[in-house]
């Protein structure tokens, strides 16, 4: 949770308004026209205890800051049965992280595949245009999001947690 809201450890920051409760996250989503695209990469893994192949529908996407722009993972469970995994996700270079914001995601939530099921999740996000003005971003070009897959268990109290390797 600390990592969501600070974005300390190349956590991506979950609130679109970044701590400004007063603003309307949609005046945030002003694309910078003058600003050079960002190159989004996407990475995918899963586990070495989970049977799942996890991909990236895209290489890339470019985006400037302000804008919002739409991706797609998919995960097929190669296993004869169902299982429960979930995901985490980590932005590269690490000082960006404070600046790229999930709008909707499929990390942190159970997903549920069937044995044999395949499904698509999509990640809709921005980067704040907050990042044209960093002078500590200037140079960064690419940006890669990472999700790792994990099996999910729940312990004795009855939390979720991930399954060690």
């Amino acid at each position: 949770m600390i990592c969501q809201t600070t974005g300390w450890g190349g956590q991506p920051i979950k609130s679109a308004a970044h701590g400004d409760d007063t603003r309307d996250p949609s005046e945030r989503l002003r694309p910078v026209e003058d600003h050079p695209r960002i190159r989004i990469t996407f990475n995918g893994s899963t586990s070495d205890v989970l049977p799942w192949k996890f991909v990236p529908n895209q290489r890339e996407v470019r985006v400037l800051p302000g804008e919002t722009a739409l991706a797609f993972y998919t995960a097929t469970n190669t296993s004869k049965e169902d299982i429960i995994g979930v995901a985490t996700y980590s932005v590269t270079p690490g000082q960006v992280a404070p600046y790229f914001s999930k709008i909707q995601c499929f990390c942190f939530e159970e997903q549920r595949l069937n044995a044999g099921e395949t499904v698509d999740m999509p990640v809709f996000f921005y980067i704040d245009p907050e990042f044209a003005n960093d002078i500590t971003m200037k140079g960064i070009e690419t940006v890669t999001l990472s999700y790792t897959f994990f099996k999910a268990k729940y312990d004795k109290d009855g939390h979720l947690r991930p399954v060690a390797q």
